[in-house]
C-alpha cells in the first residue's frame, strides 16, 4: 500500500504527506516492541518519511528508529533528523550529525533540520549545512520552530534560501501560522511540516476529541477524529503531517487518513467551529 497525497521539496523529491514521527519513542524498554511493530508497519502502509531528532531520549528515538529499518531498502525511506541549537556551530554540528547517522545506522539522512533557533549564527549554521550537503551526510537541510520573522532573517543569510523546509506546531486547534507564516512558505514554494497534527503533546486542546462538528464529519466518513485531523492538517497539498504513534493499530489509523477527502461543506463546518487567524499570533510550540 502506498500513500495516494505526496509533497514536494524544492528540488523535486517528493515523500508521502502523512509520515511518522516519534517524539517520546524509545524511552521504555516495555514499550520497545510495540514501538518497534509501529514503526515497521507504517512503513508498510505508504509512511515512508520518518522523523526524529538527537534530542529525542537523548539519542534513544534515533537508535529506535535505526533498529526499525534495518534491512530495509534505504533508497526508499526519508530518514529527518534535528539538531539542537547548542550544536548547530562549527564546533559540534558535524559530531552531532555523525552521531545521530550512527544511531540511526546509515550514511546519509535525507533532511537535517535545526531544532529551534539557539545563540549559534545562522550563518554559521547554514554553512555548515551546506557542507554536510556537499559531503554527503545529509541531502538537504531545513528548520524548526521558526515564525515569520525568523525565516526572513534566514533568507538575508548567504545561502539561506536552500532551505528546504519548516517543521513546526499545526492542528486544526492551533492555526496560528495559517495567517502569516504558511502563506510566507507557500510564496518560496517550501513545504511545512506539522508535528503534534493530531494534537497530542503541550498546551493543546484535548476538547477536540469531544467536538461535536469535528465527532460529525468523522461518522461522516467512517473515521476516528484523529483521522480527520490529519486529513484537515494536509488538506492544503504542501503540509506533511507526522503524528506519533507506539500502537500498530493507531499507526496504520492515520495512514488511512490520506484516503479522507473532506468536502467544501466540511471545511466550512470546521472553519466555523475552529476559525483561521485574523491577525498575527505567537508561534505555538512544544
Amino acid at each position: 500500500m502506498s500513500l495516494k497525497k505526496i509533497v514536494r521539496f524544492p528540488d523535486g523529491a517528493a515523500v508521502p504527506a502523512l509520515g511518522l514521527g516519534t517524539w517520546n519513542m524509545g524511552d521504555t524498554a516495555a514499550r520497545r516492541a510495540d514501538e518497534l511493530a509501529a514503526l515497521r508497519a507504517g512503513i508498510a502502509a505508504g509512511m515512508t518519511l520518518l522523523d526524529t531528532a538527537e534530542l529525542y531520549g537523548d539519542g534513544r528515538s534515533e537508535t529506535l528508529v535505526g533498529e526499525a529499518i534495518k534491512g530495509m531498502d534505504r533508497e526508499k525511506l526519508f530518514l529527518v533528523s534535528k539538531v539542537l541549537p547548542q550544536n548547530a556551530s562549527r564546533a559540534h554540528i558535524f559530531d552531532s550529525c555523525e552521531s545521530s547517522l550512527r544511531r540511526l545506522g546509515t550514511d546519509y539522512l535525507d533532511l537535517y533540520l535545526l531544532h529551534w533557533r539557539g545563540s549559534a549564527r545562522l550563518s554559521e549554521t547554514v554553512t555548515c549545512m551546506e557542507e554536510l550537503v556537499q559531503q554527503g551526510k545529509i541531502r538537504r537541510w531545513g528548520v524548526s520552530n521558526f515564525d515569520t520573522r525568523d525565516m526572513e532573517a534566514l533568507w538575508k543569510v548567504p545561502g539561506g534560501s536552500r532551505c528546504s523546509a519548516n517543521q513546526v506546531l499545526y492542528h486544526v486547534g492551533s492555526r496560528g501560522i495559517e495567517y502569516s507564516l504558511l502563506p510566507w512558505m507557500q510564496e518560496h514554494h517550501i513545504p511545512t511540516m506539522a508535528y503534534c497534527p493530531i494534537a497530542q503533546a503541550g498546551d493543546l486542546d484535548k476538547s477536540l476529541y469531544r467536538n461535536d462538528t469535528l465527532q460529525r464529519i468523522a461518522q461522516a466518513h467512517h473515521a476516528t477524529i484523529s483521522q480527520i485531523l490529519l486529513a484537515f492538517a494536509i488538506l492544503r497539498g504542501d503540509v506533511i503531517a507526522i503524528p506519533k504513534s507506539g500502537k500498530q493499530q493507531h499507526v496504520l489509523e492515520n495512514a488511512k487518513a490520506g484516503d479522507i477527502e473532506l468536502t467544501q461543506e466540511q471545511i466550512d463546518q470546521i472553519n466555523s467551529a475552529f476559525p483561521p487567524p485574523t491577525d498575527k499570533q505567537y508561534l505555538d510550540t512544544v
